[in-house]
Formats: structure tokens, sequence, C-alpha cells
């Protein structure tokens, strides 16, 4: 009985794989990275991003070159100050060598939050672009070559023109 069994189970896995085996798969692969270079509302979004980044690097100078001043101005006091004027100094001046390491953080996670506001609409409309020529084309799949994800390709056929007329670019 258990003999019957297993070979029954064989049967069926052997079946069962020869029709999953006929089934046509079709492969595509695109460029992300190059397609992202030519989208629509990419070149504005990273303009205002880099001014972003400008703003938040006049500031940290500015906040550098001020804790630089204290500093020095400190160093050349120091020993004329009294107990009480040096130390309040030397606190000043550990705040604000905090304040200036909390304001990095901030404007870091602050320029990631900002770059993908600015982003996610532009990657959202590629993507819907991609998923829709893949159901259009009867795509099985559809490797980002951008990012190294395909290592072999011979038989994968490249989307980027049917993407590139799907959002109406040259």
């Amino acid at each position: 009985m258990k003999k019957g069994f297993i070979v029954v189970m064989v049967a069926m896995l052997a079946f069962g794989g020869s029709a999953m085996a006929q089934k046509n798969i079709k492969l595509g692969h695109i460029n992300s990275n190059e397609l992202m270079q030519i989208m629509p509302g990419r070149d504005t979004a990273m303009a205002l991003l880099q001014k972003d980044v400008e703003d938040a690097q006049a500031e940290l100078e500015a906040m550098k070159k001020e804790y630089e001043t204290r500093v020095n101005d400190y160093l050349a006091k120091k020993d004329q100050l009294s107990e009480l004027i040096r130390k309040t100094k030397e606190s000043d001046i550990q705040n604000m060598g905090a304040r200036i390491e909390e304001f990095q953080a901030n404007a870091q996670k602050l320029l990631e939050e900002r770059q993908e506001a600015l982003l996610k609409p532009i990657v959202d409309r590629a993507k819907a672009a991609i998923e829709e020529v893949g159901k259009e084309n009867g795509y099985t799949y559809i490797f980002d070559a951008g990012v190294g994800a395909v290592l072999y390709s011979q038989d994968s056929d490249d989307i980027m023109p049917l993407v590139k007329k799907k959002l109406g670019l040259k």
C-alpha cells in the first residue's frame, strides 16, 4: 500500500513538473538607473534637493565658524578668566558642539525624507509604467539591470524602449 502511494506521488510530481515546464516564460530587463536619469521631473526634484543641501551646508558652516571663534577666544583668554567664567564658557562651547552634531543628524534625516518625498512620485510613475509594459507584453519576470540583478540575460528582452514609449519619452 505504501509502495503504491509513493508511485502515485512520483507520477503526479513528474506530470505536474512537466506541465509547469511547458508554461511559456518571458523574461525582460531594464536599467532603472538609466530610466531615472531621463524621467520627467527628476531634474527639478534634484535641483530642489540640491538647494536644500546647500542651505543646510551654509548653516552648518556658519555654526562651525562661530564655534571655532568661541573656542579660539576662550583659548586666548583662558588664563585670565575666573573659575566661574571659564567653566561657563567651557560649558557653552560643549553645548554648541552638541548642537552642531544634533543639527548635522537632523539635517541628514530631513534631507533623506525630502529626497524620498521629491523622488517618490517619479519612481512610482516609472514603476507603474514598467508593470504596465510587463502585463501588456506578457512578461513573466522583469529584472533590473541597473542594480546588477541580472547575471545572465541572453533570452531576456530590453524593455526600455517600451517603457519610454509608455511614458512618452524619447
